[in-house]
């Protein structure tokens, strides 16, 4: 099962849109998308809901707990 980290960067390719670019639509650095890509950190509860209300996916989609 895939985690958030790879999730979010697969859901993010697919919509061929930079780090820089998801960080402004969620309000956060490029360096933040760039941390979480790389599992360095994790998103708030706030950030990840923002997430999935972007990639219109749940929120145990997008932390790999469920594949729907």
């Amino acid at each position: 099962m895939e985690t958030f980290k790879e999730r979010l960067k697969d859901l993010r390719t697919e919509r061929t849109i930079s780090q820089k670019q998801l960080g402004e639509i969620v309000g956060m650095s490029k360096m933040a998308i760039s941390h979480w890509e790389s599992g360095h950190s994790e998103p708030s509860i706030a950030q990840l809901i923002l997430l999935s209300n972007y990639f219109e996916v749940s929120v145990d989609y997008l932390v790999g707990k469920t594949d729907l």
